[in-house]
């Protein structure tokens, strides 16, 4: 999407807002026993209160509101029986529409008590999506954001999971640009452009550099012991740093 008027601009900004604080009211409320189902509740309870839908069931009639993945799963985790542990790494991904704008944003969270191999994961995921936003400019190649995720992965030994990407966003959950890979791809010429609306989600990995789809159809998963990491945040590109609409 590119955003052309000021209405357009609040909207997003609106829906960015909501999906920001229901991923941050989920993360608050995990507690250690509790399924993934309890907790995808707690979501879809804050986006109803907010007037907002969940955007995987609009668009794809996902089979929950929100996508909360665990340990080995690194995307599009169905909630269910799955009880959360002490020690676990959890994802949740939130996306939802308001007013016809779509908003996305993803955060993984540590459960106590916190594996040190687990929490330099974390940081280095949060870094890789910093030095991605800190160059991402109207004009700048696209691929230069998947180049700024790598380098930042390999750095630290980490691998990027190459079939899991950012994408453009606004009227429709995935937009164009419809991929942004997490890697560097010399033959990606587009450019960004002036307002457009764009998440940026990087996805780091102990191991793997690709996912397998788990037999419910969905949860894209990696190999036994592998963990991944997660961080997304819609934001609006132009000459300056981007406008970030899910920062809480």
């Amino acid at each position: 999407m590119i955003i052309k008027t000021p209405q357009e601009l609040h909207e997003m900004q609106q829906i960015g807002s909501i999906v920001a604080k229901c991923v941050q009211h989920m993360g608050e409320s995990i507690k250690v026993g509790m399924t993934t189902s309890e907790l995808d509740n707690i979501g879809a309870d804050f986006l109803l209160r907010h007037g907002a839908r969940s955007a995987p069931q609009v668009m794809y009639n996902f089979p929950g509101t929100t996508c909360i993945s665990v340990n080995e799963e690194a995307a599009h985790g169905i909630p269910g029986k799955r009880k959360i542990c002490a020690g676990d790494i959890v994802n949740i991904d939130v996306s939802a529409e308001r007013n016809g704008f779509f908003g996305d944003t993803g955060y993984t969270f540590l459960i106590e008590p916190v594996n040190a191999a687990h929490k330099h994961l974390i940081d280095t995921t949060k870094a890789a999506l910093k030095e991605a936003m800190n160059i991402a400019r109207a004009g700048v190649p696209i691929n230069e954001i998947g180049r700024a995720i790598e380098q930042v992965a390999k750095k630290s030994g980490y691998k990027t999971l190459r079939d899991l990407a950012s994408h453009g966003i606004g009227r429709s959950l995935h937009e164009y640009p419809e991929t942004i890979p997490n890697y560097y791809d010399k033959r990606d010429k587009r450019k960004l452009e002036n307002n457009m609306v764009i998440t940026i989600e990087p996805f780091l990995s102990t191991r793997c550099t690709s996912t397998v789809t788990a037999s419910d159809g969905w949860t894209l998963t990696t190999r036994k012991g592998n963990r991944s990491a997660q961080f997304e945040h819609t934001m609006v590109i132009s000459k300056d740093p981007p406008q970030i609409l899910t920062k809480v």
